[in-house]
């Protein structure tokens, strides 16, 4: 078995940060707990950075971005290519450190953490071959150039994905950037840049700080030399970093909170509109800003809805995130456990109607950050359950009469990430995918596609990861008139 752990010790990494192409001791002295969620044990300790080795990182990037924008895309397709190959090489000391981390199964880390995260690469790759650098529009040639330095701050719930869904769309761009992973899960970050030295990417391109928001996030967004900044995470956080950015006038992409909806029509079949539905709101035990956690149902099938999600909920194997067996394992820290154990209490408050889970720990388990799968039906629009970003396994299942009640319901949120509709007729589950303000809306659960945006509306952020429109995220444009007489 792969012990991340025991690799980067021995490696010498686990101390240390990666800045201009080495491995350095940082500046800061403050440590933080790296805390296994399943044992609640603490592994290792994290160094945290200081302003300094922000500022350092992004001096080396700095230096780095006249070369590495004047690079061929055939030379950064290369680069991905190279790094593509190794994180499959390294998959399953990949997938152990997200266990260890953040409490991902086995074998959804095998499943779905890891190769996903590959595809972000190989998608930016192929993408990056066909990418329109420079077009012609009468005499004037429109340009794509790289924007400079980004620093890219990554969340705790998929970090390995998020790594892979910024860095290698900034590559393939010519951009130069900082890293900085949360500290709660910054093992697979580790591990990542050693992907990246490994596959020979220039000293300065690519740069790893751990720390926290407040100090390292806040260093980076404030930054004169940093040209943009790409977070994932709250609402709250992106609102931080875009105030910090202001006054450098930096570009600000954010892919923020969600609460998002699940419409399911009224010619649905229920059996795997349900059963799908729990599972997709479920995915990553709930921590995925894009989970489907409002199920819409027509009011007169509200009972059988009831009964196929009880069913689908309990087949939930919820345990030791090691076990093949397990499908979910502990949620990933202690606040955001303390967090969902709240909300689950305000739902009993709101007197929403629990059809299964509920407060505390699964039967069986004492020990670990472990959640009960829970359901609320009856749920009103107005609930805080249903209007508020749970991030864990808490789904709300809310009725309505009509399909235009369903899209108001569906769209009366602060949010607007992602959406679901669930139904038989093509044309009908078009119109309301129409009608619903989000970045994102899945019909009839599709499979994942790298190349699709993604994205949000209203207070869930602003520009869009994923296909050539995440290589667009970091370019400028420039017009030169008078090109082509």
């Amino acid at each position: 078995m792969s012990n991340p752990i025991r690799h980067l010790t021995e490696a010498g990494h686990l101390g240390t940060f990666f800045i201009d192409g080495g491995w350095c001791k940082p500046d800061g002295r403050e440590h933080a707990p790296i805390v296994n969620p399943a044992t609640e044990e603490v592994v290792a300790a994290l160094p945290l950075g200081s302003e300094a080795d922000a500022d350092y990182a992004v001096s080396a990037a700095r230096r780095a971005f006249p070369g590495w924008a004047r690079t061929r895309p055939e030379e950064r397709a290369a680069v991905l290519d190279r790094i593509h190959a190794l994180i499959l090489e390294r998959q399953e000391l990949f997938a152990q450190a997200l266990t260890c981390e953040m409490g991902a199964a086995i074998t959804y880390a095998r499943q779905a953490q890891v190769p996903l995260a590959a595809e972000h690469v190989r998608a930016a790759r192929d993408n990056l071959a066909s990418f329109p650098f420079i077009a012609a529009r009468g005499s004037t040639a429109i340009m794509r150039e790289a924007i400079g330095v980004c620093a890219l701050i990554t969340p705790w719930n998929w970090p390995l994905y998020q790594t892979t869904a910024k860095v290698a769309p900034a590559l393939a761009a010519g951009c130069t950037m900082v890293l900085k992973p949360s500290e709660l899960s910054p093992l697979s970050a580790l591990l990542f840049a050693e992907v990246m030295d490994d596959a020979g990417v220039p000293p300065g391109v690519f740069n790893l700080v751990q720390g926290t928001g407040p100090t390292v996030g806040a260093a980076l967004a404030a930054h004169p030399e940093v040209d943009m900044i790409s977070i994932t995470g709250s609402t709250r956080a992106g609102i931080l970093v875009a105030q910090a950015a202001a006054p450098t006038v930096k570009r600000v992409a954010q892919e923020l909170g969600g609460k998002s909806p699940n419409i399911i029509l009224p010619d649905a079949d229920l059996r795997r509109a349900v059963s799908l539905g729990v599972g997709a709101a479920f995915r990553n035990l709930g921590q995925s800003c894009s989970a489907p956690t409002r199920m819409i149902v027509l009011r007169s099938q509200l009972e059988e809805v009831e009964r196929l999600a009880v069913a689908a909920a309990s087949e939930l194997v919820v345990g030791d995130p090691l076990a093949d067996s397990t499908t979910h394992g502990p949620i990933a820290n202690r606040p955001q456990f303390d967090r969902i154990q709240t909300m689950i209490g305000v739902g009993l408050e709101e007197g929403a109607k629990l059809i299964i889970g509920g407060p505390g720990r699964p039967d069986g388990l004492s020990v670990g950050l472990y959640a009960r799968p829970t359901v609320f039906s009856s749920v009103h629009r107005n609930m805080r359950i249903a209007q508020e970003e749970i991030f864990g396994p808490v789904l709300s299942i809310i009725p309505y009469d009509t399909v235009e009640e369903a899209v108001d319901i569906a769209n009366d949120s602060v949010y607007g990430l992602g959406a679901h509709v669930q139904g038989k007729d093509r044309r009908t589950m078009q119109m309301v995918a129409a009608q619903i303000r989000s970045g994102q809306v899945h019909l009839d659960y599709p499979d994942w596609d790298p190349n699709a945006p993604f994205g949000g509306y209203k207070r869930s952020g602003n520009g869009r990861e994923y296909g050539p429109e995440g290589i667009e995220e970091y370019l400028e444009t420039k017009a030169v008139l008078g090109f082509y007489r």
